[in-house]
């Protein structure tokens, strides 16, 4: 069979992306819930000081540093009739969907008890996302050898993640009400129970019409030396600065809305209608979720035209100019305030997927320069990024929210409003910008990784020298 053949045979089915697609879908079922109501829930709900909070989200993380890479190397040298990703999908399904709802159940214990059962629940969750999410995500890296085609997977992917995170934006505070009354304790424990049991349902699905298709060169490796391919991949190692600066600039912007709407923007009247502030958050992360789907839905066809690099670069951009200009916004201006939210997700949503395409790019461009394949590592860098950017957007609003002199439930001073302000605006445009000039140092452009491909697609026909015949 011909090369072209070969590639033609590799096309992804509407049914495979779409099953694909269910697995973000499910992990984002909690990854949203914590994006959006994470501090809130922590603050206001469970009842940490943000000092404490902030403290919970970096302390626990630093277990996920050296977890994430081991767990891309484990992915890596598992091997069954299921493939080497695909089985943890199915293994880590019920801990997941157990671990997330713990990590929102606020325990009738005393101070000290509720930080114990928040830092153990919290790492778990950590944990568990990492063996769950970190196969997942690596299996776009070998659902097809062709770039064009992951870019389309990749592009369903996040449909399907933007489609939760609509969900959450929309059902959560109703069924936090509508489950727990006047307890939002329960609401949150029962609304989380609720997400967990659908994830796993789309987990299940995910797995039985995924496949595994790009197999390994067969040549054995070390743990060390798959860590120093890695290491030495200049491309992942922007992609990994970069998802950093990314994670972080969505968790500050999105985590804070919840404080922005409660108590600046508070109850208004909005086109001769009243509006509470709850009513207005709701309907405001909708907007967002649905412009996040329809940008993200374009992503595809406008990057074969403009290329992966320059349109992330392009839509980072815009996405940090509407970022900042929220902080120039008066609690009264909330029609403004809804137009820089559907323009902002419009252009910012779609970068997720242009990223996680990148990343297989870069497990190619390793096969390609080392002869190795170690799809789980590479893959372990958006992980590990997609948590320490949760991670410092949570430290980060924590220590700002106490800076201000921020408390639970009582009306704010003046200062608290502006640090409020800011966690809305210029400083999750920090990430923004950064990840707006990281791409310059982004070597993979689409028409090298097409030559990438053919030469990787040749040589796993046996029809290409080795890498150690060829001149680096």
């Amino acid at each position: 069979m011909s090369t072209a053949a070969t590639m033609e045979s590799e096309k992804l089915s509407f049914k495979e992306k779409s099953g694909y697609a269910l697995g973000d879908a499910a992990s984002n079922l909690f990854w949203m819930t914590f994006v959006y109501f994470g501090t809130y829930f922590y603050t206001d709900v469970f009842g940490l000081a943000p000092t404490a909070m902030a403290t919970l989200f970096f302390v626990t993380r630093i277990l996920d540093t050296v977890f994430d890479p081991v767990m891309g190397m484990i992915a890596d040298r598992t091997n069954t009739r299921w493939g080497k990703f695909r089985p943890y999908i199915i293994w880590m399904v019920v801990p997941f969907g157990v671990c997330g709802t713990l990590a929102f159940i606020t325990p009738p214990f005393g101070a000290h008890g509720k930080l114990v059962w928040a830092y153990v629940t919290y790492g778990l969750i950590g944990l568990v996302y990492s063996a769950i999410n970190l196969p997942y995500s690596a299996l776009l890296g070998v659902i097809s050898p062709n770039t064009v085609e992951r870019t389309k997977a990749s592009s369903f992917r996040f449909v399907g993640a933007y489609s939760a995170g609509l969900v959450v934006s929309l059902c959560t505070m109703y069924l936090v009400d509508f489950f727990g009354g006047t307890s939002k304790q329960t609401g949150f424990a029962m609304t989380v129970g609720l997400y967990a049991l659908l994830g796993m349902v789309m987990w299940i699905v995910c797995f039985a019409t995924t496949k595994e298709r790009v197999k390994p060169t067969g040549q054995a490796s070390s743990f060390l030396r798959d860590l120093g391919d890695v290491v030495t991949n200049v491309p992942w190692l922007v992609l990994f600065v970069l998802g950093i600066a990314t994670l972080s600039y969505v968790s500050i912007r999105n985590g804070c809305f919840t404080y922005y709407f409660k108590y600046y923007v508070g109850n208004q009247t909005v086109l001769g209608m009243k509006l509470t502030a709850n009513t207005m958050l709701g309907t405001f992360l909708v907007v967002g979720s649905l412009a996040n789907l329809f940008g993200t839905s374009l992503v595809a066809p406008v990057a074969s035209r403009i290329g992966k690099k320059p349109l992330y670069m392009i839509m980072m951009g815009i996405s940090s100019v509407l970022t900042i200009s929220f902080f120039f916004l008066r609690p009264q201006d909330v029609v403004a305030m809804f137009v820089l939210q559907i323009l902002a997700n419009l252009v910012m949503g779609p970068t997720s997927a242009l990223v996680y395409a990148m990343y297989a790019d870069a497990s190619d461009y390793s096969e390609w320069k080392t002869g190795r394949r170690s799809t789980g590592l590479v893959f372990a860098a958006s992980s590990f990024a997609q948590k320490m950017g949760w991670t410092v957007g949570g430290t980060v609003t924590g220590l700002i929210l106490a800076g201000f002199g921020y408390q639970a439930g009582f009306t704010q001073t003046a200062a608290t409003l502006t640090g409020v302000k800011l966690l809305v605006s210029f400083i999750p445009a920090v990430g923004s910008v950064l990840a707006t000039i990281l791409p310059l140092f982004y070597s993979l452009g689409d028409k090298r990784m097409k030559q990438i491909e053919k030469e990787l697609a040749e040589r796993r026909a046996g029809l290409a020298a080795s890498p150690s015949q060829q001149p680096s």
